[in-house]
This record gives structure tokens, C-alpha cells and sequence, in this order.
């Protein structure tokens, strides 16, 4: 959400209700969390390629297959996620709205209950993404006309909202109504809703990268419920976050079958306004916590939110997990954190590789109370320490003395969570959310993104993401690796670096600095688009097929980590090529110009040797003083 460094999550009752805000002490107050967000982020590839087992390979095929509709056949808005939850503190979808389209950037939350984006007359609103909603240019465009579902302005004329955010931020602005659509990926086609039109915005909403919010809670302004009730979707709504620095995603808005091994647990909306799941034990390395199951059933239970960036527990619950991550590690020391102002826990010697994490940390499992386990993997509970390579931190926080559990984003990286509301229930499956992007059909953005125009795991022309490490059959040799990345550095920021950047990528993926070669880089909006090329080492003219599975495996299972001065990015695509085809004269170059050199040393020197024998020679000759000697000629004056 807006605030990255408290976990914000943005609240969508009215200022009333927010008053009694149950989650609001958690995180309104930075000094009762411990949380700490890398101050930058190294430069990153996407999640780590999580190949399923052949047992059921056959079952995920199906599954995807089958997202691309839900049972009652209903379209659904498949869109993309951008960002990165860790770095910027939320992710956003593109949003487009009006006639013709104006493009957004907006943050997904699920607890938020309406979509909003600055207008433009607004004269308190900050510098984002992309410029602001000029309701003049929309022929479709209509303003909410003041009535008793509404609350209205000082002259009641329209239909005004208000929001107030626990770090102390706020949006407010008039109700409008327009044509909003989800992109070419989308089944969905554009439809009418009612959103906020921002005439003033405070804190971080100020000084946010994104445009706005889209809100996908429960509340008659959510984008959700608007389209339920028109019956163009299903009462569901699905969110694939990326794993461990990666960030980009898929969301869908709309019900899809799910997997079969897919995990639930029941939501009870009476129980709480947020999303909330049933939590009843968590395991670490196989063990039950000591903890009586009533622990996450405190005041609103266990409530799931997209918009927080962490996890809190209540005070029993972390304490007793804290104990039990540090009893379970093995050559691991603990570590001070990347910020002095906050006392988070972690530990260095795990390595930079985050698919190698399971070897250092527990696994911890979430148990249902209808028995249901979740499996977290270290990924969905720790954070990359930013200024100690190898070192990670605990994602996992006390929530002050609220006794509320909240489950922030991190706890479900590189998982499909699917919010099926329609049955009161709440499903996690372990999943590739990059690799899921593809495997939608979805493989070209319509737009470029917030931080980058195109997907972290896209492939080559459009080239299905498989697991990278297969070359071609056959004796094929590897004449040079290229691959594209782009960087949410400016260019003009990031030209000074490009060496040493070089020098970086060819750290990571372990080769000579030589062999790495920048080979254009060009703007892109408020990024750069980078094209590089990995060559063969030394006078070989091809790369040895153990060296380029090394190289593409790294660069597509996210294992290049680079200073933070170099920022994120993301992998656009990557090519292999076989050594070119050399002409007669590039084959026998090197042997050509030897030749002349031998050629031309010989005849120096041969030329050498003569002229000292003639010189000895003049030197040498015996004359006597009254000899005769040819006269020479004088010249006249």
C-alpha cells in the first residue's frame, strides 16, 4: 500500500467507522513493528521456476487450461501485476477509464472498497505514474449526481468520498462515472462503475509512485461488487504475487476452476469487514507451535490483506514462532538488521540463491480448522537483507498488543489465492505466479506496465516460459547469449554505470568481465531498456553447453543479484545463437596476418643484416696516405 515501510493498509469505511479501525494500531504506529524495508532493492530476476513433479504435471496442465473461464461461463478480466511487493510496498494493475481511454497505474488491495485516481483539477495531488483523469476528454464520462445512497457536498450537488489511511494519509474527491476497462488479456469487455475522482490527496498517497487504488473489498464502491451485480462476473476474484525478488504477478477478476490440490479455508464475512481465513495452528520444521488454537481467533481471527506488505502475529503467537525459526537453524548467524531504527531479526550465510533457502530454514505450515495445511516456504516468510549479500530477515512481526493476526503479501508470494466469495471461502495454491502469467495466453501487455512494458518471465517472441536449461538437440554449440532487461533507473542516472554494471553481471553469472558486453541501451519511460550479450571465453568461438545452461538458468531463475544504485528490473527476454558462420578470409585471418608479420620481420631484418656487413665494410678498408683516389667534383658556390 502507500506506505511501504508500516505495511499501510488502506481503509474504506467510512471516517466513522474508521475510528474503531481494528487493524490501525498494528500499523499506523512504525515503532510497534519491527518491520524494515530494504532501503533499495539488488537487481533482480523473477521468482524461482518451481517445476512440478511428473505425478502432476498432467493436473496443472488442465488447470491452466481451465483459468481461462470458470463454470458458469461467465468472462472474467485477466490483467496483469507489476512491481514488487518488498520495494515499492504493493503491486498495481493497469487500469483504463473514459472514452477514449486514459491509462492508470493503481495498487491492489483487498481492503480497499473503492477505485480511485487524481483528477485533473486537483490541486493537492502529487506527481505519479502517469498524468491525471481529464474528465473533459471523456465523452462518457458523468458525474454522480448527489442522493440519499451517497454522501454528498457542501452545495449537494454531487456525490463526494473520503478516505483516511492509518500512516496519516488521505484521499478525497468526487464520484464519477465512466467506462472502465481491463486490457487487451482481458475477457472481459469495458464496463460502466462509479469510481473516485481525487481532488486532494496527504502523506504517502502524496508521494506515491502509483496513480491510485483499485479496490477489490466488499462495499458497494468496490469494482468488484459493481460488476457482480451487473452479472458480468462471477463473485470471485483471484491474485498471483510473485516470489522472492520478483514481484509482477496475474490477477483475475472473475471465478476460474480451481486446481484440485488447491487448499481452502472458510471466510465468514459476518465475522469481520476484511477478508478473513480460519487459522487454527502453525507448524515450524514439522512441530506445532505451544500455542492454544483460540491464539488467531482474537477480535477479527485471521484477516488476509494484499494491501500489507508483511505478516503480525499477536504477541504469543510471534513470540513462540521467533523461538522456534532460530531453534531450527543450522550455521546461520544472527545479524543486525539494514535499519538501526527498527530491531528486526536476521541472519547471514544462507547464500544469494533463494531457490537453496529450504537448506537453511524451516519449512512452516499453516493448519486450517477444517484440517487444511498450507505449505510456506522461506520465501513467504523472510525478506532479503539489503545491505548484507547472503543475509535475510523475518518478514513476520508482533502486532503490537492487538490480538488481530494479520497475513500480509509476503505470506502468499508464488501463490494463487483465489477469493471465492460466492462460497465464503478462501483457496491457496503453490504455484509460478510469473510462470502462470504465460501459461494465460497473456503474452503481450497492452501498455507498459508501471516499472517495465513487459512480463519478468517473458520469453523470446513470445516463446512459452519452460525451464530454460534445455538447449536445442543435437551437437548445438552456443555462440553468444543475449538478453534483454528493464530497469527502473532513468537512463541518464544509470549511463554513468554501465561499466561497472557489466562488471556486476558478469560477477553473478560467474564469467570473465570481458566476456559481458552492453550491447545498446535505450529510455523507456522512466526506466531503461538494456540489451546484453554473454560471449565465449578466451579465442573460442563458442560457449560450452555446461557454461550456457549456467548462464540461462541463473538468468531466468532469478539468481542475478546486483548493488542497489542499479535498482530492480526485469528479465524482457533472452536468445541463444550459434557461432556464426565465418567466410575464408575471417577463418584464415589470424594465420594471414602472421604470415605478413613473419614476412615483413624477415625482410627487416634481412635488409638490417646488410646494411651493418656494408657499414663494417667501409669502416674497415686500408688505404695509403698518398694513394690514388678519384676526385671529386667540386660543386660551384
Amino acid at each position: 500500500m502507500p506506505n511501504s515501510r508500516a505495511c499501510v493498509q488502506i481503509f474504506f469505511f467510512l471516517i466513522a467507522l474508521l475510528a474503531d479501525d481494528p487493524l490501525a494500531a498494528a500499523r499506523s504506529d512504525p515503532n510497534k513493528s519491527n518491520a524494515s524495508l530494504p532501503t533499495g532493492l539488488a537487481m533482480i530476476l523473477p521468482l524461482v521456476l518451481s517445476v512440478p513433479n511428473s505425478s502432476r504435471l498432467s493436473t496443472r496442465q488442465d488447470f491452466h487450461r481451465q483459468l481461462r473461464k470458470d463454470s458458469s461461463q461467465k468472462p472474467n478480466a485477466r490483467m496483469r501485476l507489476h512491481d514488487d511487493l518488498l520495494t515499492n510496498g504493493y503491486y498495481t494493475t493497469r487500469l483504463w477509464i473514459g472514452t477514449p481511454p486514459q491509462e492508470f497505474a493503481l495498487i491492489v488491495d483487498s481492503g480497499s472498497t473503492v477505485t480511485y485516481v487524481p483528477c485533473s483539477d486537483c490541486e493537492q495531488c502529487g506527481n505519479h505514474q502517469d498524468p491525471r483523469f481529464q474528465p473533459e476528454l471523456s465523452s462518457t464520462y458523468q458525474k454522480v449526481m448527489c442522493n440519499i445512497d451517497c454522501t454528498c457536498d457542501d452545495l449537494r450537488k454531487v456525490c463526494i468520498y473520503e478516505r483516511q489511511y492509518a500512516e496519516q494519509s488521505s484521499s478525497s474527491g468526487v464520484l464519477g462515472n465512466d467506462i472502465i476497462s481491463f486490457g487487451k488479456e482481458s475477457a472481459l469487455g469495458p464496463q460502466r462503475a462509479v469510481f473516485g475522482c481525487e481532488n486532494a490527496e496527504t502523506g504517502d498517497l502524496f508521494s506515491q509512485h502509483a496513480d491510485g487504488i483499485i479496490g477489490l473489498g466488499s462495499g458497494p464502491l468496490s469494482i468488484m461488487d459493481q460488476l457482480v451485480q451487473k452479472g458480468v462476473i462471477s463473485d470471485s476474484f483471484s491474485l498471483c504475487y510473485g516470489g522472492m525478488d520478483v514481484g509482477g504477478g496475474a490477477m483475475v477478476l472473475g471465478g476460474i476452476s480451481p486446481p484440485p490440490d488447491m487448499v481452502f479455508s472458510r471466510s465468514d464475512p459476518v465475522r469481520s469487514p476484511y477478508y478473513n481465513i480460519e487459522l487454527k495452528e502453525l507448524h515450524v520444521g514439522g512441530a506445532p507451535l505451544p500455542l492454544p488454537p483460540k491464539v488467531f481467533d482474537g477480535k477479527h481471527g485471521t484477516v488476509l490483506d494484499s494491501g500489507t506488505t508483511y505478516a503480525y502475529l499477536p504477541e504469543a503467537a510471534f513470540v513462540a514462532f521467533r523461538d522456534a525459526i532460530i531453534k531450527n537453524l543450522h550455521n546461520l548467524k544472527q545479524i543486525r538488521g539494514p535499519d538501526p531504527n527498527y530491531n528486526d531479526i536476521c541472519f547471514s550465510g544462507a547464500g544469494s540463491d533463494p531457490s537453496q533457502l529450504s537448506k537453511s530454514f524451516p519449512k512452516v505450515e499453516m493448519v486450517f480448522s477444517n484440517g487444511h495445511k498450507m505449505l510456506l516456504t522461506p520465501e513467504n516468510y523472510l525478506f532479503r537483507h539489503s545491505k548484507v549479500r547472503g543475509g535475510y530477515c523475518l518478514g513476520v512481526f508482533q502486532n503490537g498488543k492487538d490480538p488481530t493476526t494479520l497475513l500480509g503479501g509476503i505470506i502468499v508470494r508464488n501463490t494463487l489465492v483465489t477469493y471465492d466469495r460466492q462460497n465464503q471461502r478462501i483457496g491457496f495454491w503453490n504455484t509460478n505466479c510469473s510462470e502462470l502469467w504465460e501459461r494465460l495466453h497473456m503474452t503481450t501487455a497492452p501498455s507498459p506496465a508501471p516499472t517495465s512494458s513487459i512480463s519478468r518471465n517473458s520469453a523470446l517472441d513470445g516463446s512459452p516460459a519452460l525451464p530454460p536449461a534445455v538447449l536445442p538437440d543435437g551437437e548445438f554449440r552456443v555462440g553468444v547469449i543475449t538478453f534483454e532487461i528493464s530497469s527502473d533507473v532513468k537512463y541518464s542516472d544509470l549511463v554513468p554505470q554501465v561499466t561497472k554494471l557489466a562488471e556486476y553481471i558478469a560477477q553473478e553469472l560467474e564469467v570473465n568481465t570481458y566476456q559481458v558486453k552492453l550491447l545498446n541501451f535505450t529510455s523507456e519511460g522512466n526506466g531503461t531498456l538494456l540489451r546484453c550479450g554473454v560471449f565465449p571465453a578466451g579465442s573460442s568461438n563458442y560457449i560450452s553447453n555446461t557454461t550456457a545452461k549456467k548462464i540461462i538458468s541463473r538468468l531466468t531463475q532469478h539468481n542475478v543479484h546486483l548493488p542497489d544504485s542499479f535498482g530492480s528490473y526485469q528479465l524482457v527476454k533472452w536468445k541463444i545463437e550459434p557461432p556464426q558462420s565465418r567466410s575464408w578470409w575471417q577463418k584464415h585471418f589470424l594465420s594471414v596476418v602472421v604470415g605478413l608479420l613473419v614476412a615483413v620481420l624477415l625482410s627487416s631484418s634481412t635488409f638490417l643484416v646488410r646494411y651493418i656487413w656494408r657499414h663494417r665494410q667501409a669502416v674497415g678498408r686500408y688505404e695509403a696516405v698518398n694513394a690514388a683516389s678519384p676526385e671529386q667534383e667540386l660543386q660551384q658556390l
